[in-house]
């Protein structure tokens, strides 16, 4: 096994005058590359950061962005990558849980400047501070095992937690990945998701290492992303599925050649097999890929290719078979396999099982049993181990490509006086995936609220995405279980009904 060090040096060896990242008008080689994440590497250096010290960046997508997922790690120490859309209290947190010195940004810090020693601002001092480091070897005494980065997964500060991500773990994902997808020199691959996210820095070990260029998109739009296709002649990307939506439409409104493009790949969200009807009519020479995994297998464990050949066939409500170096199953409340159709949890094994959860031994221990991490995904396998998705037993909506957690949400509509019970789920969105949802029974003899009034009031508690779409308001109480719990299966059934792909 390899560490983040070795691709960095296999491109410089074979590759080292061809171009690897194009960035606005910025157009670095692999010897550029290599040479500016060993200047990174002198700057932490300069700085005092020990190995398994933490650095954080907090930023747009730009090659600067790539050269610290790759150079902090490739150095000994551990990248945190912050999310952008997350809102201060969560990266206040997450700055002062993983105790990160250093923080990289390309904006306002705020409060974030008093959680870290220093903040180097993107771009002018961040190229002085490399300007003035002496190249510092990267890979020495660096292990397979060591810490690479930590990713924190969406929540407010009480569910946030920072995934333990390895050398091992991220090096065997990127194999894996070529393994199902094969990469190579001639590709050019269009980074658009945000590299804070899986889907955004899922290809950047792998393309390093084969040579590939990456065209990086600073902020999405369809528009910008068809541009970019257009003229850097990409042929391939990976993103969440509003992201398709997305450039589907701008390609209908204003066709650009996309001729080049041999693959379009998808995850983090559901999709209406309809959107890749229309995404696959849009661009037609791009074969669709559906990715499924957590931020926790660094972060794939299936992939189901040619979609555009099933969409009319049942497996294109599936997420595909396992990859190959990765175990995936479906097991019941005992651990024991379930057979083909039998819904449990999906339950995965390999070398991209995180190491845990960062100072949360319990939580590590709830998710981590005997080298397998259970998902808290529901789903059942077929005959040929392809796998489909049925219910998030966490009750987790996915929006947009972001984790929104019901019970975050209902404890906001909680905090309002007017409101007795309140049930969170996911419904069907046709531009983000799913919508936040809640049913509601207020309280009797309480001032009167509309539906309107009540996702105001949570508003002023949420980040955007975790925002009410909507509300159902009931005079009687919600529906429950035996033991008290919310039926949500229930109150989120007829907003499923009829609908080719059965989640949330």
């Amino acid at each position: 096994m390899h560490t983040l060090a070795d691709p960095l040096e296999h491109a410089r060896r074979t590759s080292a005058s061809r171009l690897a990242v194009v960035s606005g008008d910025t157009r670095l080689t692999f010897e550029d590359l290599g040479r500016r994440c060993r200047l990174l590497a002198g700057a932490l250096d300069r700085a005092g950061l020990a190995r398994g010290e933490r650095v954080a960046i907090w930023a747009d997508n730009d090659h600067r962005y790539i050269e610290t997922y790759l150079g902090v790690p490739a150095s000994g120490r551990v990248v945190v990558p912050l999310n952008t859309r997350h809102a201060e209290p969560e990266l206040v947190y997450a700055l002062r849980d993983s105790g990160a010195r250093v923080l990289l940004t390309d904006r306002e810090p705020g409060a974030l400047a008093d959680c870290v020693e220093r903040v180097v601002r993107l771009p002018d001092e961040y190229e002085a501070w490399l300007s003035a480091a002496d190249e510092t070897s990267l890979g020495v005494d660096l292990g397979e095992d060591d810490l690479a980065g930590l990713f924190y997964t969406g929540g407010t500060t009480g569910a946030s937690k920072g995934v333990m991500l390895s050398h091992r773990n991220l090096v065997a994902n990127a194999w894996h990945w070529m393994a199902r997808v094969p990469h190579g020199p001639d590709d050019r691959i269009l980074v658009m998701a945000p590299l804070f996210h899986a889907a955004g820095s899922n290809g950047v070990i792998g393309n390093v290492w084969t040579g590939g260029v990456q065209v990086v998109l600073p902020s999405f739009s369809g528009e910008g992303a068809l541009d970019l296709i257009e003229r850097e002649r990409c042929t391939g990307t990976l993103g969440v599925p509003t992201m398709l939506a997305a450039i589907t439409e701008a390609q209908r409104k204003h066709p650009r050649d996309t001729s080049t493009m041999r693959f379009i790949a998808h995850g983090g969200s559901p999709v209406a097999s309809e959107v890749l009807r229309r995404l696959h009519d849009a661009i037609p020479t791009a074969e669709l890929i559906e990715v499924y995994g957590a931020t926790e297998l660094s972060p794939l464990a299936t992939v189901a290719r040619h979609e555009e050949t099933m969409l009319d066939a049942p497996r294109i409500r599936s997420c595909g078979p396992a990859l190959p170096g990765v175990s995936v199953r479906v097991a019941n409340a005992q651990g024991e396999t379930q057979a083909a159709g039998e819904v449990g949890e999906v339950v995965v094994r390999g070398p991209t099982v995180m190491r845990g959860y960062w100072k949360k031994k319990e939580e590590t221990e709830a998710v981590l049993r005997n080298g397998e991490y259970w998902t808290g995904d529901l789903g059942y396998m077929d005959e040929s181990g392809w796998l489909f998705l049925v219910d998030r037993s966490k009750d987790m909506i996915v929006s947009g490509g972001e984790n929104v957690y019901s019970s975050e949400v209902e404890e906001a509509l909680y905090r309002h006086p007017a409101v007795l019970e309140a049930a969170v789920f996911g419904v069907p969105d046709e531009r983000w995936g799913e919508a936040v949802w809640a049913a509601v029974q207020l309280r009797p003899g309480a001032a009167p609220v509309d539906a309107a009034g009540l996702i105001e009031f949570c508003r002023r508690h949420l980040v955007g995405y975790n925002v009410l779409k909507g509300i159902d308001l009931h005079a009687e109480p919600l529906p429950k279980s035996g033991p008290g719990k919310f039926l949500k299966r229930e109150l989120r059934a007829p907003y499923w009904s009829g609908r080719d792909r059965a989640v949330n």
